[in-house]
């Protein structure tokens, strides 16, 4: 959809594998917003050995990629991380408690708009098995600074919008749990 800034909330590709995400990085830069901003998801191993100096190295200057890091852009305070807590042997998990808290503690308290890979507990994150998988040390955080939005994706059944008092929070996963691409892209306007 026409917009100023895409977002995109991670799993860039299938099993992240160079080729998968060579092609991701060629078509997310040539996509005519004016601001691009990813992070990679727990699918997304390639990012795991790339630092995210190598990665912005290869970017277009108006892209940027987010890994437990920030961007300023026209005064909107953005960080991305894409921290998951573990699933199996996926990209980017970390053990729920100390471990993952840790990643968590380094989001400034003036973001605007958090975008992570995995969403809070107890919000768009319930799967078809009928259990929350959001995670707890996450949400704290988010209680904590109360950013005007929580972008996120992974949970493939939550897609949607639920509104708190100081949050928004949205689960923009366009693809269903067998990855059908099956619901828009999401249309904030700030």
């Amino acid at each position: 959809p026409q917009a100023d800034m895409l977002i995109h909330a991670g799993d860039v590709s299938q099993r992240g594998e160079d080729h998968e995400v060579e092609d991701f990085i060629k078509w997310f830069s040539k996509l005519e917003y004016q601001y691009k901003i990813f992070i990679a998801g727990n699918h997304d191993f390639y990012f795991e050995e790339e630092t995210v100096n190598r990665i912005q190295k290869i970017l277009p200057p108006n892209t940027y990629y987010l890994c437990d890091t920030g961007v300023t852009i026209e005064g909107i305070n953005i960080w991305g991380s894409p921290i998951t807590p573990t699933f199996f042997n996926w990209a980017f998990n970390r053990d729920r408690g100390k471990e993952i808290a840790k990643y968590w503690s380094k989001i400034p308290k003036d973001t605007d708009i958090l975008i992570t890979h995995g969403p809070p507990s107890g919000i768009l994150d319930l799967t078809k098995t009928g259990l929350n998988v959001g995670c707890e040390d996450l949400l704290k955080k988010v209680k904590s600074i109360k950013p005007k939005y929580h972008l996120f994706g992974h949970i493939h059944e939550t897609y949607g919008e639920y509104k708190s008092t100081h949050t928004t929070y949205y689960n923009g996963s366009i693809l269903d749990e067998n990855y059908a691409i099956t619901n828009q892209p999401i249309i904030l306007e700030i």
